[in-house]
């Protein structure tokens, strides 16, 4: 494959107003611009690119003096009239500024492009629309006023009405990989998975198979397989990486819209955002199967990605490179920086654009709607996950079939139910005023009950299937739940419970109903698969995938290979961390023997006053007054809560159920305390301030216990 580019000083004609794409001034980015020059290379070397013509940066240039003019207005009209079919077709009308598509930064989304443009007077009038587009910047932005002023071309072509279109990177942007792409894919198109309007579906694709993506996405596995090859075909021609725009036609071509070198990647020694445990530990603080993560992980994070592009405060292509949640070695972590809890440094160009308080201003906008409109919606949402619970009945009087088709249903009742609970967490008050009602505490509360009638675990889930929510979700043949210590108490006299964190606590124990639903389900189809010798054991089922586990069901054969590994024994998450290019985990923040040593600790405080204890080691119950010290807050260590003095952990928010519960009980707690685990060992006595989050050491005795 030829890689033609533009050379300077290359003997070319000088053009008129209007130049095809096929044309060699059309490869210059002086005359097309970037974005119109780097099709027109795609183009030469053999890239599907549709065709296209250019209103050239000097077409509404004065002239010189005594040069003549340009026929500009004659070429534009035979411009779009070819563009056109001579006004049967309508056509897309785009910007193509010198400064777009860079190696260091891609403008993206600065300059206007206009779709669906269907006659001549709107086509006209667009161009200008176009052209305008820079000086608009240099208004909005004094910092940005030099760049806007280089020269803009304008790119015509047909429009092109795709089946699926989307993003795709030629490197994983997150991490740095190399030998990863990632797709984001939407039967909408491109333009609506840039302008934000849908989150499309994310594929992580290696050189020969799919790492990470959708059960039932929108792409074919030979789609795939194409866009592979044309981001392979992108790079040779471009000579590296390229963040690529694409669309698969209605007569089934795969057409390259757009290419611009990857911006803003993350290094291979461990750079890009930040990830941590902290915002999904308490949901799942225990490594994952392959299968549990294709049932609660994929959910999660389409309606995390639903939520962050209704917000407007995220970068379209930043948001469409993230996995937003994602899973090593089978513990879920989610990007930081992408939900505003990272510790990344601030550019000095984050700092002067303008942009994000524009964004935050529509999107408190946009809440500020929501705010009316969500408790509604909440409570119309979860009526509707009741009677279908209800409805459902024993899983072992299901057919095959219908099973499969309950874990589909439920996925997109989890997509449902995780985004109500993000918009919804938005509305409740900063530092948690007034929730003092959880999910935890009614189950902390039914399981007392249930352990005093003397019922077991699964009478308790069947009687109380609030207790639930003590208990992080898993496939297998029983719910153990959590012993019972001590009967809480109830809410504070004279309590008034925010209605938006009861509206949140109720969807929160919803989204668990539906986990459990899926668990028990997938269990069900573990145990007939195996007791038609299709695989050795029920608990296989687990190290399916979920596409896996559909062809193994429907085809009565598990494919050879066909199981994924299942996680044994991996380490826990660090806080926060990065991700090497050889996608290993790389602990970010401070470390080191003196930081360890350090006598004081901050971190957010979540509330119940200031107290001291002795830090709790080894496995048995923590003695009345001892505080815990752990890595993250998993729900089974809510009946432990009214025997502490202190609470901490390294990862968590002060709106999690157990730090709301912590704060009903009146116990001290401060979260996202770094490397708190190894800096506050057993037996040591520490000061545990619920209000600043600072965890001061007083006296390093270990007990023999730790």
């Amino acid at each position: 494959m030829s890689t033609a580019v533009f050379e300077p000083g290359a003997d070319v004609t000088v053009p008129g107003a209007v130049v095809t794409l096929d044309s060699a001034p059309a490869l210059d980015p002086s005359v097309a611009g970037a974005k119109a020059a780097s099709l027109a290379v795609a183009l030469r070397s053999g890239l599907p690119v549709l065709p296209g013509w250019v209103v050239t940066t000097g077409a509404f240039t004065p002239p010189a003096a005594g040069g003549p003019a340009l026929p500009v207005e004659a070429e534009l009209r035979t411009a779009w009239s070819a563009a056109s079919a001579g006004g049967s077709r309508a056509v897309v009308v785009r910007s193509s500024s010198t400064v777009e598509d860079g190696r260091t930064s891609s403008m993206a989304g600065i300059f206007t492009s206009v779709l669906d443009v269907t006659d001549w007077a709107s086509f006209r009038r667009e161009v200008d629309t176009v052209l305008e587009s820079a000086k608009l910047v240099a208004l909005a932005d004094a910092g940005a006023r030099q760049r806007a002023r280089a020269p803009m071309a304008v790119l015509v072509q047909p429009q092109l009405r795709p089946t699926v279109g989307g993003v795709l990177f030629g490197v994983d942007p997150v991490s740095g990989r190399t030998d990863r792409m990632v797709v984001a894919a939407s039967e909408a198109g491109p333009a609506a998975i840039v302008g934000g309007e849908v989150d499309g579906s994310r594929y992580v694709l290696s050189r020969r198979r799919v790492v990470e993506g959708p059960s039932a996405g929108p792409l074919t596995a030979a789609q795939l397989g194409r866009l592979r090859t044309l981001a392979r075909s992108a790079a040779q021609v471009f000579g590296g990486p390229q963040d690529v725009e694409w669309a698969f036609g209605d007569d089934g071509r795969l057409y390259l819209l757009q290419s611009r070198p990857v911006t803003a990647v993350g290094a291979s020694t461990a750079g890009g955002p930040t990830f941590g445990p902290g915002p999904v530990a308490e949901t799942f603080p225990e490594p994952l199967s392959p299968l549990e993560a294709d049932l609660w992980v994929e959910p999660l994070r389409a309606a995390m990605r639903s939520a962050l592009t209704l917000a407007g405060t995220t970068p379209k292509r930043r948001l469409a490179a993230s996995p937003v949640v994602t899973t090593i070695g089978g513990r879920v972590a989610a990007d930081l920086d992408l939900l505003g809890a990272g510790d990344g440094p601030v550019s000095i160009v984050a700092r002067l654009d303008p942009r994000p308080p524009i964004r935050r201003l529509v999107a408190a906008w946009r809440v500020g709607r929501l705010r009316a409109a969500l408790p509604v919606l909440a409570g119309d949402l979860i009526a509707r996950v009741d009677a279908d619970l209800l409805a459902v009945g024993a899983v072992g009087g299901l057919s095959d079939r219908e099973l499969l088709g309950l874990l589909d249903r439920s996925a997109q009742g989890l997509v449902a139910l995780h985004g109500h609970e993000v918009l919804v967490g938005w509305l409740v008050p900063a530092g948690g005023a007034g929730t003092t009602v959880t999910a935890a505490s009614v189950a902390l509360h039914d399981l007392a009950a249930g352990r005093a009638e003397g019922l077991a675990d699964e009478d308790i889930v069947v009687r109380h299937p609030s207790v639930l929510a003590l208990v992080p979700p898993r496939i297998g043949p029983l719910v153990e739940l959590p012993p019972s210590v001590g009967i809480p108490p109830a809410s504070p006299a004279g309590a008034d419970p925010d209605p938006a964190a009861l509206r949140r606590e109720a969807l929160r124990l919803r989204a668990r109903w539906l986990q459990e639903l899926t668990a028990r389900a997938a269990w069900e189809l573990g145990e007939r698969l195996a007791a038609r010798g299709i695989i050795a054991a029920a608990a296989e089922v687990r190290s399916f995938r979920r596409a896996e586990l559909t062809e193994a069901v429907r085809t009565g054969v598990a494919a050879s290979g066909a199981m994924s590994a299942a996680p044994s024994g991996a380490p826990p998450l660090p806080a926060r961390f990065h991700l090497a290019a050889d996608g290993s985990v790389v602990p970010a923040g401070p470390t080191g023997r003196r930081y360890r040593r350090s006598r004081h600790a901050g971190g957010t405080g979540a509330g119940g006053g200031r107290g001291s204890g002795r830090v709790h080691g080894g496995s048995g119950p923590p003695e009345a007054g001892a505080v815990l010290v752990v890595r993250t807050l998993d729900p089974t260590l809510a009946p432990l809560l009214p025997r502490l003095g202190g609470l901490v952990a390294e990862t968590g928010s002060m709106l999690s159920h157990l730090a709301i519960l912590a704060r009903e009980f009146g116990v001290p707690t401060a979260v996202g305390v770094d490397d708190a685990v190894a800096r506050f060992p057993a037996g040591a006595t520490v000061v545990v301030d619920g209000t600043t989050g600072q965890v001061t050491l007083v006296d390093e005795h270990r007990s023999g216990a730790a």
